[in-house]
């Protein structure tokens, strides 16, 4: 079977349609489609079956895109071997953080990469876990954040491991009635005013958390993102929030231990199965774990 056609194979796999196959390659959707269909010739079976005005994989097809990925991760390995008798591992490796942990690592991570020959093209792409994979078809590294109740992301096409644990802690105004206690328990905040992050993310979990332990669902008055502008709201007197203890910059608020829930989010790093046996994309992984400690203070 051939390495270009099965490379196709793997990229529909990942971004799911012909069309969005076709425009990652800079190939016709048609030009696609004929790759797809010489490749079942080739694998004597059928990939595909019709899914609506789409395809989808049939059994056979997603058994072929884990082979493939090993096929094209052992030629990757190949590729950089051959580097390796020309000089030290090189390369340029893509890199996708979202945006709280690439302020908390990421200039630890080149700092430590500064002069290795490595490459690191890094983008913010603040997406739930289980939006991986996809990224995966763009970028060899993602850090990803989850719960720490939520399943681990490795699976047989995704390598995920963990770098650090951070806790989540309460945030709140300097003179709100609880910023002289330390801690709080779910109880006392029953009947706060929320602003918290979109849903699929692990601070809006912890937040669910505490619903249930108290069995009041809570008063959420803005949803998002940027922990900036949570903090900014939260120092103003708008609501209170949960945030990642690292993440905490604005002087003047108040950080309060949560006690009674687990309360934590997970740094992972995801790659291809196998991508790390490229030089360049282990040097990168090992520069993030060196930061991880050091953020963490375990060195």
């Amino acid at each position: 079977m051939s390495l270009e056609r099965l490379r196709v194979l793997r990229e529909l796999a990942d971004r799911g349609t012909v069309a969005a196959v076709a425009e990652a390659l800079s190939m016709t959707p048609s030009a696609v489609s004929q790759q797809l269909k010489v490749l079942a010739r080739e694998a004597g079976v059928a990939l595909l079956e019709p899914d609506g005005r789409r395809v989808r994989l049939t059994d056979a097809g997603r058994a072929l895109v884990v082979r493939a990925d090993e096929v094209l991760a052992a030629m990757e390995r190949a590729v950089t071997e051959m580097a390796e008798y020309r000089g030290k591992p090189r390369g340029r490796v893509r890199v996708a953080l979202f945006p709280s942990g690439a302020a908390l690592l990421l200039p630890h991570v080149l700092a430590e990469l500064e002069d290795s020959g490595v490459d690191v093209v890094a983008r913010d792409e603040d997406v739930p876990p289980s939006e991986v994979p996809r990224l995966l078809a763009d970028y060899d590294v993602v850090l990803t954040h989850r719960d720490e109740r939520a399943p681990s992301l490795s699976g047989p096409r995704v390598a995920a491991r963990v770098l650090m644990r951070e806790p989540i802690d309460v945030v709140v105004a300097p003179d709100h009635r609880l910023a002289r206690q330390g801690a709080v328990v779910p109880a006392e905040l029953a009947d706060e005013t929320w602003i918290s992050v979109r849903t699929g993310f692990p601070v809006d979990d912890v937040l669910r958390s505490i619903a249930t332990v108290t069995g009041v669902q809570p008063r959420i008055a803005q949803r998002l993102n940027e922990f900036s502008a949570i903090e900014a709201l939260v120092a103003t007197g708008y609501g209170v929030a949960l945030m990642p203890r690292y993440a905490v910059r604005h002087p003047h608020l108040v950080m309060l231990r949560l006690a009674g829930v687990r309360a934590a989010r997970v740094y992972d790093l995801a790659t291809r199965q196998h991508a790390d046996k490229r030089p360049a994309v282990a040097m990168v992984i090992a520069a993030f774990q060196t930061a991880a400690r050091r953020a963490t203070g375990a060195e």
